[in-house]
């Protein structure tokens, strides 16, 4: 598989080319643009990705390690101390890239600087700040590499950019459209969730294919809206579990992009189509492992494990990132995860991480038992 055409945007493939398919010259055009532009700057992405996160990497093609068993090396690198994690410095640079492509941009706001009274730059300033908190405060991690990164952002990314990304090395903001998308630094789950994809590069290092790339997506869904929920102090119970709620314009008929509690609902809109996201195994859609099919359905199928995520954290109960959270950062964190883990792998990771946590006859692991279940993922009941 080409690696170097691989899309890891917030919006997936599939509602750019339909919009790209069925919309007006201008949104056609940015939605035309936003994919060229995509795949340029994801292609990078993997390339940094297998720089910093997989053992053996040697900077090319060739190395003592194959790539194809490369993939399969889970990441061993042990967590930093408490003190290391204590003494931990959040540093941000949030940049302008004055509707050019050219990266980073103009250094607009520098770490402890006053708002720039550009609402975008200073969005990402406090979405960067806010997933940073979560990481350090609740699971004890310096960063995204666990090491004290530096968080870098650019604004104003392209013309009419209808997408977000981390690219292996910094996040990067479109305006969006302004006529399907607003600006993407609007939702601060946009922020934590492609800020975790660096998390998941640093960790696990899952393959961005089939169900290990649809794992990819969810925990960055999951993180994502843990960072929102904490922001905003609300219960596993109370959250809506949107993501991108305030990306879409009020033309589009729809909440969000993802419903992460009742996947397929985010939106049907006449243009943009239905949300195709199944929520259990039984409407799993087993998809070709090529660009055309969003990588296997990555960004489809991540609909599964939301669910899941979503039925632990609210079978535990109280804060998502007191209960379900812990459990996945576990998982995802402890090693013995292949980089091409399915969803059965993962389930079985976060089930053990439960039970090292909590204890196997405890109340959180029957928890997230039951909510693999549920999806269909496991048989076995709690």
């Amino acid at each position: 598989m080409d690696t170097t055409r691989m899309h890891a945007g917030i919006v997936p493939p599939h509602l750019l080319e339909q919009i790209a398919r069925v919309a007006s010259d201008g949104p056609a055009d940015a939605a035309q643009r936003t994919l060229a532009i995509g795949r340029r700057v994801v292609g990078s992405r993997e390339v940094r990705a297998a720089r910093t996160s997989r053992p053996g990497y040697s900077g090319t093609a060739t190395g003592l390690i194959p790539p194809h068993l490369q993939e399969r090396v889970p990441e061993t690198r042990p967590p930093r101390t408490a003190a290391a994690v204590e003494a931990a410095v959040l540093r941000r640079r949030v940049h302008d890239a004055q509707h050019g492509t050219a990266l980073p941009g103009v250094l607009v706001r520098a770490e402890g600087a006053p708002a720039t009274g550009d609402e975008s730059a200073d969005e990402a300033y406090t979405g960067l700040g806010a997933t940073w908190t979560l990481f350090r405060e609740v699971f004890g991690r310096d960063s995204l590499d666990d090491a004290g990164m530096e968080l870098v952002a650019t604004v104003h990314y392209g013309q009419d950019f209808e997408n977000a990304f981390w690219d292996g090395e910094q996040m990067i903001f479109g305006d969006g459209d302004g006529v399907y998308f607003q600006s993407f630094t609007n939702a601060v789950d946009v922020i934590g969730h492609e800020l975790t994809h660096g998390v998941v590069q640093f960790t696990a290092g899952f393959v961005y294919v089939g169900q290990s790339g649809a794992l990819h997506e969810s925990v960055a869904d999951a993180f994502g809206s843990m960072t929102k929920q904490r922001m905003l102090g609300q219960s596993a119970a109370e959250a809506d579990w949107l993501i991108g709620e305030g990306v879409f314009t009020d033309a589009v008929r729809g909440r969000a992009l993802r419903s992460m509690k009742e996947p397929g609902t985010a939106y049907d809109d006449p243009v943009l189509g239905r949300d195709p996201q199944p929520g259990s195994m039984a409407d799993y859609q087993d998809l070709p492992h090529d660009e055309q099919h969003d990588n296997g359905g990555v960004h489809i199928n991540s609909g599964i494990p939301n669910r899941a995520f979503v039925l632990a954290a609210t079978g535990i109960g109280g804060a998502s990132w007191e209960g379900a959270g812990p459990i996945w950062y576990r998982a995802l964190t402890r090693g013995g995860l292949p980089k091409d883990a399915g969803f059965a792998a993962f389930a079985r990771a976060t089930l053990a991480a439960a039970e090292q946590l909590h204890g196997p006859g405890s109340a959180q692991r029957a928890a997230v038992q039951e909510a693999w279940r549920s999806v269909g993922v496991t048989t076995e009941q709690a």
